[in-house]
């Protein structure tokens, strides 16, 4: 019998994972055979220079990217074998997404933009989700902004609709690509604190790629990537380590 990936307590995992772009020659190994699990319930912080293939990782994990070789499943579900349909049905459902450049729909409004993970699934908000949004706009601090469009919201607010659109559908799994990349350290800081409570008081799983020593600080868990591989798997770590650590792999790159 298959071990699951729920048997071992991960909310996503990559197995032997390759990914290569172009061919002979001139192609490059993105990633190379690399195998780790998000955990449930933990917000985990994937770094790396740039280059070292800790965005493509995450694309592969969350079925937005193909791997050239090697195996990804979102909880249970394998997914590197699914037809497109069948992955936006599981990634809707399942997953929420936080880009850096934040992808809100400019013709819809604030409220608009939180709640198009039902529009696109045919269907409304229960009692239960409806009552879980209103807490998170009033947590995000986006009451007064509902009616606003994207380009009347300073970066701040408009990240701060995007998190509540990641997050407005409850998904067992949140990517979150360079969330605070745009921000000022005030709104950003607030972000990572969401996405910290989302994980530790919602059960909510948490992978975030970033370059930033702050962002990363604020997570359970920090992956280091470097050419394509996994070059150290830390428990939290203060700023200050995982600059220091960032640092001395990069002199000794």
């Amino acid at each position: 019998m298959e071990i699951t990936t729920t048997d071992l307590g991960l909310a996503a995992r990559v197995q032997h994972l390759t990914k290569t772009y172009g061919a002979g020659e001139g192609s490059v190994n993105a990633l190379e055979d690399v195998s780790v699990g998000i955990r449930r319930g933990q917000f985990t912080a994937i770094m790396g220079p740039s280059g070292s293939g800790k965005s493509t990782l995450m694309h592969i994990m969350a079925g937005l990217d193909a791997p050239t070789q090697g195996r990804a499943w979102i909880g249970d579900t394998e997914i590197t074998g699914l037809g497109d349909l069948e992955l936006t049905i599981l990634r809707r459902r399942r997953v929420g997404f936080i880009f850096q450049a934040f992808n809100l729909v400019p013709t819809l409004d604030a409220l608009g933009n939180i709640l198009l993970p039902f529009e696109l699934d045919g269907r409304r908000p229960s009692a239960i989700e409806r009552a879980r949004i209103d807490g998170l706009v009033e947590r995000l601090g986006l009451a007064a902004r509902l009616g606003h469009r994207p380009h009347e919201l300073s970066g701040g607010q408009q990240q701060r609709v995007a998190i509540a659109r990641a997050l407005a559908t409850a998904p067992d799994l949140v990517f979150a690509d360079e969330p605070t990349g745009n921000l000022d350290s005030r709104s950003g800081r607030e972000v990572l604190q969401l996405l910290a409570t989302a994980s530790r008081e919602h059960g909510q799983s948490i992978a975030m790629v970033t370059h930033d020593a702050i962002a990363a600080s604020h997570a359970d868990r920090v992956l280091f990537l470097g050419d394509g591989r996994i070059v150290a798997d830390h428990p939290r770590q203060s700023a200050e380590q995982i600059a220091s650590y960032m640092l001395a792999a990069e002199v000794t790159a």
